[in-house]
């Protein structure tokens, strides 16, 4: 059974399987000169006969119609031409959903010329006041409406971009949930007993992201100058072409570059994570021995004992284990990340640094997530203003460069006092000798030393900052 538009529209048919599929000509294939055709599914003849309508603009999209073509037929159409070829998979369907499940059923029937920043304000002002759509949300909402609306400017379709002039709402950030001092060590204890605690114990020391750590291989890792480098992601997402076959999954496994060009990035290692890591090699080895020829050398790092990647929700369960084993169930994957970097501010690590080790694409936005948990910081910053009424000197914080050396040995330099340096096996033995021989330095020097920021400071692949009160 089929439904036929004159005009070669496009057309509708009843599949085998139940399903309604709409087919319309959406121009040429350039490789071959032919007519290039795309097809759609829906459940219902109802929702066929409206999903062709809305797909019908991509085929009958001539200046006759510039007056009169309306955001539902724009919308997918800009989305397809202009957006596809550079979208990752994950923001394709992030765009779709906005039009399918926001953007359509409200605003799908006004023509592009009569959108203006009055109904967006009042579309917005009801998504946040009647259906409690997030802040967050209605910005990403707005970001694509107003990207999609640029690229109909260029068309010539409207005059201007009527997303400019609204003012989005702004909500308060969710509190970010961080692991005391006394839980990590509790998860930690707790990791050493389970097959994939080595890597609950590797992002509280990188901060990586869970699709960050599935995504590694061994090449990523640099045993020799102590780097770790995040090149891909690992994640499960909804296919994004259809047709699907029946009973196809709708989730597929896709592997691809890092959410955004910060997050392509160089972590140095601690010497006692490399270690860590060298020890999960030798796990790897005695999976291959025993799984034989089953065994897949993927070349992943997190893997199943026949060496096989390890999908998301697959490792969220293993996570799970170890937290019902801590007494900690109420703490996500996420939180690992979080305590990385409330730590790493704890210890001085000066933001710029932080925010190029998590990957974030401003300091502002790190300093906006962190800064605020960070309450022990806080009193302790009041607490120095007690300075100003005494004849006590204050402490200042200098750049010491840390070098990981071949042998394992860590090399410290604090490059404002020429003559302060030492070699350590720990981080927490160098650190003390250097601080040691700085503050009996202080009290010879008639002035201290102004310290050098840290952004100055040019450092080799095997380098890495910490800062330090003297």
């Amino acid at each position: 059974m089929s439904k036929t538009r004159k005009d070669r529209e496009g057309n509708i048919r009843l599949r085998a399987d139940g399903r309604w599929e709409v087919r319309v000509t959406i121009g040429i294939d350039y490789a071959t000169g032919e007519e290039r055709r795309i097809s759609r599914y829906a459940k219902t003849q109802e929702e066929a006969i409206k999903l062709l309508h809305e797909l019908s603009f991509i085929r009958d999209h001539t200046p006759n119609n510039f007056q009169s073509v309306t955001v539902s037929e724009w919308l997918p159409f800009c989305l397809e031409t202009y957006m596809w070829p550079t979208l990752k998979q994950s923001t394709y369907l992030s765009y779709e959903s906005y039009i399918r499940v926001h953007l359509n059923p409200a605003l799908g029937n006004i023509q592009l010329k009569e959108l203006t920043p009055r109904i967006l304000q009042q579309y917005y002002n009801y998504k946040a006041e009647t259906e409690k759509l997030s802040p967050k949300t209605i910005v990403n909402l707005n970001l694509f409406l107003h990207k999609a609306l640029s690229f109909a400017v260029a068309e010539g379709y409207i005059n201007s971009n009527p997303a400019d002039g609204v003012n989005l709402p702004r909500g308060s950030k969710p509190q970010i949930v961080i692991l005391t001092r006394d839980e990590q060590a509790r998860l930690m204890q707790c990791s050493y007993q389970h097959r994939y605690g080595v890597f609950v114990r590797l992002v509280l020391f990188t901060g990586l992201r869970l699709g960050e750590l599935l995504g590694l291989r061994w090449e990523d890792i640099d045993f020799r100058a102590g780097i770790l480098h995040v090149r891909r992601t690992l994640n499960r997402l909804n296919k994004m072409k259809r047709p699907l076959q029946p009973g196809e999954p709708t989730t597929e496994i896709v592997i691809q570059t890092p959410k955004s060009q910060n997050s392509i990035r160089a972590i140095p290692l601690l010497p006692a994570v490399l270690q860590e890591l060298q020890g999960w090699q030798y796990v790897q080895q005695k999976d291959a021995e025993l799984a034989g020829d089953q065994y897949n050398a993927s070349g992943y790092i997190v893997t199943n004992p026949l060496g096989g990647m390890i999908e998301p929700r697959t490792f969220k369960d293993y996570y799970h284990q170890i937290l019902q084993a801590s007494g900690l169930c109420h703490f996500t994957f996420h939180a690992l990340r979080h305590r990385f970097a409330s730590r790493a501010m704890e210890q001085g690590m000066d933001p710029k640094t932080l925010s190029e080790i998590m990957g974030h694409y401003s300091v502002s936005f790190t300093l906006d997530t962190y800064a605020h948990v960070l309450d022990g910081h806080k009193q302790e910053a009041v607490a120095l203003l007690g300075d100003l009424f005494t004849a006590q000197p204050q402490s200042a914080v200098y750049p010491l460069v840390v070098t990981t050396e071949d042998n394992g040995l860590l090399l410290f330099d604090l490059i404002d006092f020429p003559d302060i340096d030492a070699e350590a096996s720990n981080m927490a033995e160098g650190i003390a000798s250097i601080k040691e021989q700085a503050q009996e330095a202080m009290l010879t020097l008639p002035v201290p030393p102004v310290p050098t920021p840290a952004e100055h400071i040019q450092l080799a692949a095997n380098q890495f900052i910490v800062q330090i009160d003297v």
